[in-house]
């Protein structure tokens, strides 16, 4: 099989795993609290990685490392996992899984308004509108289709939805600067992470084991979440001839998350979820192919 098919296949796998992953938050926050979940799906990543960084001899990579390298990964680490997943968490426990899916969906909106106080990039006009059909999509979902009514399913969850999509654009945007080995990076931004969740479990939660459909849960999102989907997926990106090849394929997560959802889940999807999706990812292909970008 030619390298490119390769990636398309790696492509596809983890289009498909992380499209359960929405489902997955939803059924496992019925058995345990966002910080259980969190801890114990941390510690499933970091010892899959661990058990993969050994596997290929990659270790040693991480005696290499300086004092500003490991700084930089627990900078990392707070943003993603504690802080991200923190957020993202609670909005999937106050609002319905495909609101919370969709509303996360608009990070690379994010990535670009942040772009321009961070890394000193100019937005050009087109792009504007592009950002403001994907925040109409926002409203339309938040809202359930009653725009003029402006009042939102669950205030608090939609904006914990909505900035967790600004942490991810953070943690990616900081990521950029990191040349770090990528396996090791991410070993190293659950340690750090999984550091961060404990201490806040203790501060604000009880410390405790959930039940054996709480333990499911944090394995599955701890593996095709946190660990083996980020790998595939930087497969498929290393295997393909350009990013762009691939990278388009990211869209389909959130439409298929709909279907797992109202599948496994048992919502039954909102027009307004549908509509306010499709705005939202047409802004973001404007963004990129018609805007032109940044």
């Amino acid at each position: 099989m030619e390298k490119q098919k390769k990636a398309y296949l790696y492509a596809c796998v983890a289009v498909l795993l992380w499209s359960t992953i929405a489902s997955a938050f939803k059924i496992s926050l019925r058995y345990t609290d966002v910080f259980g979940l969190l801890f114990y799906a941390s510690i499933i990543a970091s010892v899959f990685l661990f058990l993969y960084l050994l596997f290929l001899k990659k270790l040693s990579l991480l005696k290499t490392l300086s004092k500003r390298d490991y700084l930089r990964s627990a900078l990392l680490g707070f943003l993603n996992p504690f802080l991200y997943y923190t957020i993202l968490l609670k909005a999937y426990s106050l609002l319905k899984a495909q609101e919370a899916v969709t509303l996360n969906f608009i990070w690379p909106i994010m990535l670009v308004l942040l772009s321009m106080p961070i890394l000193h990039q100019r937005i050009k006009p087109k792009s504007i509108i592009a950002i403001v059909i994907s925040f109409i999509g926002v409203f339309v979902i938040a809202t359930e289709g009653d725009i003029l009514g402006f009042r939102f399913t669950n205030t608090t969850g939609v904006l914990l939805a909505s900035s967790s999509s600004v942490i991810w654009a953070l943690f990616w945007i900081y990521n950029v600067k990191d040349k770090c080995d990528e396996a090791v990076r991410l070993f190293l931004n659950f340690i750090f992470g999984t550091i961060f969740i404990f201490a806040a479990m203790l501060l604000f939660a009880k410390v405790k084991i959930p039940n054996r459909n709480g333990i499911l849960g944090a394995i599955y999102v701890g593996l095709f979440e946190l660990g083996i989907t980020f790998l595939i997926w930087l497969k498929a990106l290393r295997l393909s001839k350009t990013t762009a090849h691939v990278a388009n394929l990211i869209y389909l997560v959130p439409f298929f998350a709909l279907v797992v959802i109202s599948f496994v889940v048992g919502e039954e999807i909102l027009l307004s979820t549908v509509t306010g999706l499709v705005l939202i990812v047409a802004g973001i292909i404007l963004q990129r192919f018609w805007a032109g970008g940044v």
